[in-house]
């Protein structure tokens, strides 16, 4: 098994023709290794939104690969990106957007139903929401919980298909500052328990001390380097 989860060679994303193209993502390279908790950090319009869709295999790019696990997924079709996608990568976003008609556990045990798995669904779903703070909110509709709550069970939801990254999107950015730190600390202990990849996607670098790299997104281009010296203006 190799220890490179994630991949990007020269990709770039180029939108619009002639004279209104816009090059979002320009020549960007970089690697992440299993296990890493990293941050993707970038002002309005630095270009991190088109980069965060070619992680999430949402988009493809103009130029260049995305290789994901050791496979090279600008070749797959849409069907076959689907299922990977899927299979490999666990997401968490700004909302927890949780179905409120459903319970908490319901929730979290939604993305293996979906992929269809024979594992014991209602136990992975629940030893999660254990790990997570949660074992007392279990059986509530998940519009009876907090943001705090609710957040702690987008994260539960995005690791219960063991996915070989998790890619949150400001999974901070609609919390108060108090309830963004526990977030922060839950996430960093799921990462070290479970030695799993996370890819944080933020403008506020400043809510995510400690992390193992910071790759700052200006202008379409990507600089890697260690959280201590990276400098980027908000």
């Amino acid at each position: 098994m190799s220890d490179i989860v994630l991949e990007l060679q020269n990709v770039s994303r180029i939108f619009g023709e002639g004279d209104t193209q816009v090059k979002a993502l320009d020549d960007v390279s970089f690697r992440i290794k299993r296990g890493e908790f990293v941050l993707i950090v970038g002002s309005s319009g630095s270009g991190k939104s088109t980069l965060l869709n070619m992680i999430g295999l949402l988009d493809k790019p103009t130029f260049g690969k995305v290789i994901l696990d050791g496979k090279e997924t600008t070749t797959l079709n849409d069907g076959q990106v689907s299922q990977y996608r899927n299979e490999k990568l666990g997401f968490v976003f700004q909302f927890a957007n949780l179905l409120p008609d459903l319970t908490v556990l319901e929730n979290v045990m939604l993305p293996q139903q979906i992929q269809g798995s024979s594992e014991d669904i209602r136990q992975n779903a629940t030893d999660l929401l254990i790990k997570v703070g949660l074992e007392d909110q279990i059986n509530k509709r998940s519009n009876k919980i907090s943001g705090g709550q609710a957040q702690r069970a987008a994260i539960a939801r995005g690791l219960v298909n063991r996915p070989t990254v998790v890619l949150a999107d400001e999974p901070t950015g609609n919390l108060d500052s108090v309830t963004a730190g526990k977030v922060v600390k839950l996430a960093k202990t799921m990462a070290k328990e479970l030695n799993q990849t996370f890819i944080i996607v933020t403008h506020d670098r400043h809510q995510f001390p400690d992390v193992d790299r910071v790759i700052t997104i200006i202008d379409g281009k990507a600089f890697d380097g260690k959280q201590t010296t990276m400098e980027i203006s908000a």
